[in-house]
């Protein structure tokens, strides 16, 4: 059992941190220049029946089964190195290490994030939040459904969660109450979901980009 902290942040990462949709939108662009524009749509059906599958983006699986249905392609071993070698720190959001850094002065930031074992680690490193984050890093499935491992991992006397989904915000509000602080980024695609955002409770905090993150001040979530 770790130490009980007075603050712990917990950030999400894809379109929180680093914008995730970039990154797709260039996949879709190579893929599309390399092996034609039908193949982008290909791709992106397959990245969500893996999806589905799985519940988290599975980029290895998707890639997988590219790979098979154009085994005979010659550029097909240059996708999967195209994926790999992407430059993540590049995607990062102005100002996401410097929002790191602010909140330290109250708590422990942690991320908080749902991926597959492999590339999601790997996109991490890449991106330096795994240096930044000193390796405090949370990899789940479904992370919402996994609050007590939070709990037991990062024990806190209250937590700030900082993520671009309102339906989970809403989801961990409704479990931890006014034992978290919710935090909603309003980034990538998710964040502007008109059928979400109409079914889910506002965050507590509501900010149009990471950086804005920078002027608050949470010494009053601390202890007197």
């Amino acid at each position: 059992m770790s130490e009980t902290r007075d603050l712990v942040f917990l950030f999400d990462v894809d379109n929180t941190l680093l914008d995730n949709d970039r990154m797709k939108h260039d996949l879709g662009d190579y893929v599309s220049q390399t092996f034609g524009p039908e193949a982008r749509d290909e791709l992106w059906k397959l990245y969500e029946e893996e999806r589905i599958k799985h519940g988290y983006a599975d980029f290895l699986g998707t890639l997988e089964r590219f790979r098979l249905a154009h085994l005979h392609d010659p550029h097909i071993l240059q996708l999967a190195n195209w994926v790999l070698d992407y430059p993540f720190i590049e995607r990062l959001y102005p100002d996401a290490l410097a929002v790191v850094r602010h909140v330290r002065q109250w708590g422990l930031p942690v991320i908080l994030t749902d991926g597959d074992g492999v590339f999601q680690p790997h996109k991490l490193e890449r991106a330096g939040l795994l240096g930044a984050f000193s390796g405090h890093v949370l990899n789940y499935v479904h992370k919402e459904q996994e609050l007590d491992s939070v709990t037991r991992a990062y024990p806190a006397k209250h937590y700030v969660l900082i993520d671009d989904k309102l339906s989970l915000l809403d989801a961990v509000k409704k479990a931890w109450g006014t034992r978290v602080t919710t935090v909603f980024p309003r980034q990538g695609h998710y964040a502007n979901d008109a059928k979400v955002l109409a079914r889910s409770q506002p965050a507590d905090i509501e900010i149009e980009r990471i950086a804005d993150l920078m002027e608050h001040d949470f010494s009053a979530l601390q202890p007197a």
